[in-house]
């Protein structure tokens, strides 16, 4: 009888995870107000893939967003809320995109990152992001990371750019806009071995 072959189960990460100012810790049930409130701007989500969310919507973010606590297979995502002075002010996400085999961990990831408008500007996004980032290679098995973008998203742009990750691709009119056009998608990467250098 042939057995058969599956890629291993990656542990869960070590939570909550601090910095100079911010919690990261997996996302509750309870976050959903707090989410709800910056989600349910359409300037907030004018470059997100999903719009302004109504009670259905953010019900249905909310659930994949507390389900993703220990992601091993691609496809899954670790969601982690940023915490400043007890407020929750952004989450972030690390979305398992593809492996090199069958039986191999993932091996890409990609980042995505939503903040409140209210806390903008006092660089939380890049404090959380590069804790992110850290926790992607240095208890992941991961190759590379990525971001995909709407170029005209010009503040996660420079985020990515202060990440270190390259500018390595922009994609014209691929993206079916929710106004019924086509918009263009930028890409940035960023590889183990440029992270380990120090990007």
């Amino acid at each position: 009888m042939a057995t058969e072959l599956t890629a291993p189960v990656l542990p869960a990460p070590p939570l909550p995870l601090t910095t100079e100012r911010l919690v990261l810790r997996t996302v509750r049930a309870s976050d959903s107000a707090a989410i709800g409130a910056y989600c349910a701007d359409p300037e907030v989500t004018r470059y997100l893939p999903f719009p302004a969310l109504d009670a259905a919507g953010l019900a249905t973010r909310m659930e994949r967003l507390v389900a993703g606590t220990a992601p091993s297979e691609p496809g899954e995502i670790l969601a982690l809320a940023a915490v400043h002075d007890g407020v929750l002010v952004g989450d972030l996400m690390l979305r398992f995109v593809d492996r090199h085999g069958e039986t191999d961990p993932p091996a890409i990831g990609e980042l995505g990152w939503v903040f409140a408008p209210a806390y903008a500007g006092r660089g939380f996004a890049t404090e959380a992001a590069r804790a992110l980032v850290d926790l992607a290679f240095g208890h992941y098995p991961l190759h590379r990371l990525m971001a995909r973008l709407d170029p005209r998203n010009l503040p996660s742009a420079r985020l990515c750019e202060r990440l270190g990750m390259r500018h390595e691709a922009h994609t014209r009119e691929d993206y079916a806009d929710r106004d019924g056009t086509w918009s263009d998608t930028a890409v940035y990467g960023l590889l183990r071995r440029e992270w380990a250098a120090g990007g």
